[in-house]
């Protein structure tokens, strides 16, 4: 039997067991890097009533990392001496059918002698978020344009806030800007010592319920989130005045410098808009509307980065009037699905691109409508978000 077996098999009496003394057993996994500092500090921050919560949440973790993490976890209970005194009915639980206790010294990781290998080397493979917050999320919501409003977008604003303070991040909104002020409001995000003139561009933050006045000027963390919902065409988004601002200048606005604080991290771009006026075998339906969109090329030279968007080059994407748009409520409920799983980033986001391929746009022939969104990274390592618990 597996080591991840053994621990579902038994999981209901071990997590009995454990709620004896939540704290101890959160440290001890943490001292034997079973879990990194962000999870650790997730994991305290759940509500000190919840005690099950806090033990439940911690095995799932466990489980969730795979065999290496689940094999070092059974072994730390069966062999640390104060787990032991601590938890004496873990005696009475099978832990040993998967013979943990004789593997071989020569075939424990040299890293702390718990942590297997394969497992060391899975963590040095995904970027570290261990700040508070885990970084910044910036939304741009661009509604009112001189002749319609994009009517559905203030829904998809609020679904990325919702999700992306779930995962631990601070949201900010700027609200209908301009190509000009699009532009310099992103400078001012990639560079830290202007981010206090944010103001100018009316920067509302994400309270839990709704976006109120910024009251400090937010500082950068370990990842960054960029998110613009607006008009557009081929390679390039609109400001509200319905100027033009190419994506490849977005990207180079956070290129990797010796001076930015951003520099090796991962920077996360989805954006909302069409590439072109090309609808994919069919005819849109009032139901839907349209946003006129870019494709955004890589400079290889630009490292951590991802970029997706919610349709491939010359054509539309679809919007709906009230649910919001087909590409970022599917990338809100899939990251609401898999962050728990750990997945990475990408692995979301492919299933972000099967979902809404699956779409029907509202037309009389079946398949006459629909949408393929694309994906283009430089991320060197695997991103990997986590829920955060308040």
């Amino acid at each position: 039997m597996s080591a991840k077996d053994t621990v579902r098999r038994n999981k209901t009496a071990i997590q009995t067991t454990l709620c004896g003394d939540h704290r101890l057993i959160l440290n001890k996994v943490h001292e034997k890097k079973l879990i990194t500092t962000r999870e650790y500090n997730n994991l305290k921050s759940i509500n000190k009533e919840d005690v099950e919560g806090h033990v439940v949440e911690l095995v799932d973790k466990i489980m969730n990392k795979g065999e290496d993490t689940c094999n070092a976890f059974l072994k730390l209970l069966q062999t640390d001496e104060d787990i032991k005194t601590t938890y004496p009915e873990l005696e009475n639980i099978h832990l040993n059918k998967t013979c943990l206790l004789n593997t071989p010294v020569q075939e424990r990781s040299s890293v702390d002698g718990d942590v297997l290998p394969q497992e060391s080397k899975r963590r040095k493979e995904q970027y570290e978020l261990n700040s508070q917050p885990s970084g910044l999320c910036v939304i741009i919501n661009n509604e009112n344009f001189p002749d319609e409003a994009r009517n559905g977008t203030n829904k998809d604003a609020e679904s990325l806030a919702e999700v992306f303070s779930w995962l631990g991040f601070r949201v900010l909104m700027c609200k209908d800007q301009t190509k000009d002020q699009m532009d310099r409001a992103l400078k001012c995000f990639a560079s830290q010592s202007n981010l206090a003139q944010l103001q100018e561009f009316n920067v509302t933050e994400w309270s839990g319920s709704g976006f109120t006045d910024l009251q400090e000027a937010p500082k950068h963390g370990d990842a960054f989130i960029c998110c613009i919902l607006s008009h557009g065409r081929k390679g390039e988004v609109l400001g509200i005045d319905l100027q033009p601002l190419s994506i490849k200048q977005i990207k180079r606005t956070f290129k990797a410098t010796n001076q930015s604080t951003l520099t090796g991290k991962p920077k996360v771009f989805l954006i909302q808009a069409c590439q072109g006026g090309q609808i994919q075998r069919g005819v849109l339906e009032p139901c839907l509307q349209t946003d006129d969109d870019s494709h955004s090329p890589f400079i290889p030279e630009e490292a951590d980065v991802l970029v997706a968007i919610a349709t491939v080059e010359d054509h539309l994407s679809f919007r709906h009037m009230t649910n919001g748009s087909w590409f970022i409520q599917s990338v809100c409920q899939q990251l609401k699905e898999g962050c728990p799983r750990s997945e990475d980033i990408t692995t979301i986001l492919h299933r972000v691109n099967n979902e809404v391929a699956q779409k029907e746009g509202c037309t009389l022939k079946p398949g006459a409508a629909k949408q393929m969104p694309e994906i283009r990274s430089t991320l060197r390592k695997s991103l990997v978000l986590s829920p955060h618990h308040k």
